[in-house]
């Protein structure tokens, strides 16, 4: 089976499972208590924390550890709620992960505003410069990369923005980082990230906080990570999680990305060749070198492109609902302007940095032995 499904979650690296076992039978210690074996797994989380400030551009203390991204931006969001005036509003994308606009409309709800995207698939600047002149909202949200269309946006000029008018910035970074450098997020009030998309374990993440003021947590109950979020810290998928990131981070320094970049490119255009009906989300937008999204040829909702490509050993994903009995449109291609017939043609397919060239030229032909069983009934020889 080609796992062309990355964006969702990537299989743990040597360097990440070798990390943690090392770090389980090192560190047992509950990094609240006092005693030697305690002290020494705090020190352990201290250094990983020190190694993931260095990274983003930050200070040890703004990292806050979380069991995820889904976890940091709801805190998040009920931290600017509970810290702001009941007329405040937050502004966020119309592209956000569905965790960030779940919990802007539960602790914002009437508040809030979704910035426009163009049909490229990147946010509105002009938009939001002329809004900012009008209002000023308490928050603004912008992705640094579309889990779906791979799409980057402008999360550097959005921050300036930001600094200009004294508004406080989140960014989730969840697909940004492992694919591309992590230098500069630091700079971000708000910057929020997880394991399992770069390498490491499964329910481990983080929250860059601002440096100064109080952040009020999520989870209450405990004195753990300087107040702002209880529950014992997960030492050893901490642990793990930076070694997965370093790993990365050392192969976007050396330019790794650039040929698995033309790799991607390479199978955009091959497969419009073969197959003209299909179009290509976000094409003349700056994208991640792992992603693409693809309106395919229509065909039956019964006869799904992901359950054949599945049934020929490729493991992609679907934004289509045809197993709940309806079409619906996901958010972020709506907010593209992309039409509800849509939905049932949408393919993603997220590379790793272990997939080859070989393994893109393999899908290609997987599509297209798809497309005509589709079509006739029956499988090219």
């Amino acid at each position: 089976m080609l796992y062309f499904d990355h964006n969702a979650t990537t299989p743990v690296l040597p360097e990440a499972r070798a990390a943690w076992l090392e770090a389980t039978e090192n560190y047992v210690g509950n990094p609240s208590s006092p005693h030697r074996m305690g002290q020494r797994a705090d020190a352990a989380l201290q250094s990983a924390r020190e190694q993931l400030a260095a990274l983003l551009g930050c200070d040890a203390m703004d990292i806050v550890w979380t069991s995820g991204a889904t976890e940091s931006n709801n805190m998040v969001l009920q931290h600017a709620a509970h810290s702001s005036g009941s007329d405040s509003e937050v502004w966020v994308s119309g592209i956000e992960h569905p965790c960030v606009l779940a919990a802007t409309d539960r602790y914002f709800p009437k508040r809030s505003r979704r910035i426009p995207v163009t049909r490229d698939g990147v946010i509105d600047l002009e938009w939001l410069r002329t809004a900012l002149g009008k209002s000023r909202p308490m928050m603004i949200a912008v992705m640094a990369a579309n889990n779906e269309t791979g799409v980057l946006q402008p999360w550097r000029e959005v921050l300036s923005l930001c600094c200009e008018w004294q508004v406080a910035f989140f960014c989730d970074a969840a697909q940004w980082l492992g694919k591309l450098p992590a230098k500069g997020l630091g700079d971000c009030d708000f910057v929020s990230g997880c394991a399992h998309k770069f390498g490491g374990p499964k329910g481990v993440g983080f929250l860059k906080c601002p440096t100064q003021g109080v952040v009020r947590p999520l989870l209450v109950g405990g004195k753990q990570e300087d107040g702002r979020r209880a529950g014992t810290e997960n030492v050893a998928s901490v642990i793990a999680m930076l070694a997965a990131l370093a790993v990365r981070e050392r192969s976007v320094g050396s330019g790794e990305h650039q040929p698995r970049l033309e790799w991607r490119e390479a199978f955009e255009r091959d497969l419009v060749a073969c197959l003209p009906e299909t179009e290509i989300v976000g094409t003349k937008s700056d994208r991640l070198w792992n992603t693409v999204s693809a309106l395919m040829p229509e065909i039956d909702c019964q006869q799904r492109w992901v359950v054949k490509l599945d049934r020929f050993g490729y493991a992609v994903s679907t934004g289509s609902a045809c197993a709940s009995g309806r079409e619906e449109l996901s958010h972020v291609l709506a907010a593209m302007g992309y039409p509800a017939s849509a939905a049932s043609r949408v393919l993603r397919f997220s590379s790793g940095w272990e997939t080859s060239a070989e393994d893109w030229r393999s899908l290609l032909d997987g599509l297209v032995k798809t497309s005509a069983v589709v079509q006739t009934g029956v499988v090219p020889s």
